[in-house]
């Protein structure tokens, strides 16, 4: 850990990522939100995110690399040359932290797998992501987000009743995965602070996948009945994220609890409802819920999105417009909560990016605008800081084992 004079929570934590696409790119870009040093090792032809969905529209830019790169250091280095393995390793030697999700096999093959480099390094927190994790009959299988949507059981409930499975709007398992394993290095940076001992970590997007269903594994577990998909309800309660179309759009509610019901009745001026005997209970409502979504369809639908929701509101129910994505930008609360923030596409322009989705006071006040680095930006860069001399730079460029900026690939 290096000695700064950053505030921010990681700031002198070193950490060195050997990743692709969102999981492992996007566990590390917490860490560097937080003030870690992220050095992204890329090969020659970078991380194949750079090249996710860029077109003319977007202007040449990658939005998934963008997202998920922010603020790191990116350093290009053959590793089929031998020079180049070495310069890795000794990168990844240096590090607090080591974390990677490239295919199976490849960091033992290369020698940088957790066990390689805790034998020489014991107190490095070393977090390896894979597909399916790594002691099943699937581990060598490639794992993308969509895989562990479908075989954690998340797309058998998804979508309509009696309809197609369908995945989440975004890649939910990947980002997820990038949450959980942020978590288990901030744990296990704890640890290595108290006691000097580093940690080896491994997770799954497939085990992520599945942990987030808790709730319904639960149900599931106590009730024997195998989960199916619903819609936009909740099976065992009403009215509860149901949707309801309304002059311009749609809301969402949730009054499932009965002193909920009774002030949703009251709100849609039909206070009786509350205890008809269709409605009563929740389980009336639920054995009842086509009838149950007429009537609320039919007098909320009278009010724009904004108007049932100032109505359900001072009636303390829970509400939610259903917005687009310039909706959700022009939104006080959005706005108000500073989850945007100002982000450099490493062009010289600017975008509004999702940040951290918490505060920390006045620990995170000082950090700069994050940049998303070009391929090899920062390769002299981080080679000087590591011990090689500007002969030494000059020479493994020419031979083509480290590429320094300018490189073909942008963000």
């Amino acid at each position: 850990m290096q000695e700064t004079a950053d505030q921010r929570p990681l700031a002198g934590v070193r950490v060195v990522e050997f990743g692709q696409f969102i999981a492992g790119p996007g566990a590390t870009q917490i860490l560097a939100d937080l003030g870690a040093d992220v050095i992204k090792i890329e090969s020659p032809n970078g991380d194949n995110g750079r090249r996710f969905g860029v077109s003319e529209a977007t202007k040449g830019r990658s939005g998934l690399f963008m997202a998920y790169n922010r603020g790191k250091r990116s350093i290009v280095v053959d590793m089929r040359q031998a020079e180049g393995l070495a310069i890795a390793r000794d990168l990844a030697l240096k590090a607090d932290v080591v974390v990677q999700n490239t295919r199976a096999g490849v960091m033992e093959s290369l020698g940088l797998d957790a066990g390689a480099l805790r034998k020489e390094k014991p107190g490095l927190v070393h977090a390896s992501i894979s597909g399916f994790g790594s002691f099943g009959p699937s581990r060598k299988r490639p794992g993308l987000d969509i895989a562990a949507q479908a075989e954690s059981g998340m797309m058998s409930i998804t979508g309509e009743r009696g309809g197609s499975p369908l995945k989440a709007g975004f890649p939910v398992a990947d980002v997820s995965t990038a949450n959980a394993t942020a978590s288990a290095i901030l744990a296990a940076l704890f640890r290595q602070a108290r006691t000097g001992q580093g940690e080896t970590i491994e997770t799954s997007l497939l085990a992520v996948a599945i942990s987030m269903q808790a709730q319904i594994w639960a149900e599931y577990q106590c009730t024997g009945k195998l989960p199916v998909r619903f819609g936009n309800a909740q099976p065992l309660v009403a009215p509860a994220a149901d949707v309801i179309a309304v002059q311009d759009g749609h809301i969402v509610i949730s009054a499932y609890m009965d002193d909920h019901w009774r002030r949703l009745c009251k709100a849609i001026g039909l206070p009786a409802l509350a205890m008809d005997p269709l409605y009563a209970t929740n389980n009336d409502r639920v054995r009842n819920r086509p009838g149950l979504m007429e009537v609320l369809g039919r007098e909320l639908g009278r009010y724009t999105g904004e108007e049932a929701r100032a109505l359900l509101e001072r009636h303390e129910v829970v509400v939610g417009v259903v917005r687009d994505y310039t909706q959700v930008l022009a939104s006080a609360d959005v706005q108000a909560s500073g989850v945007f923030q100002a982000v450099g596409d490493g062009h010289g322009g600017e975008l509004k990016l999702p940040g951290l989705p918490f505060l920390l006071g006045e620990a995170l006040a000082d950090g700069p605008m994050p940049v998303v680095p070009r391929l090899g930006e920062h390769t002299a860069e981080v080679l000087a800081q590591a011990g090689y001399s500007a002969d030494d730079i000059s020479r493994l460029q020419a031979g083509g084992v480290v590429g320094t900026a300018p490189c073909s690939l942008a963000a």
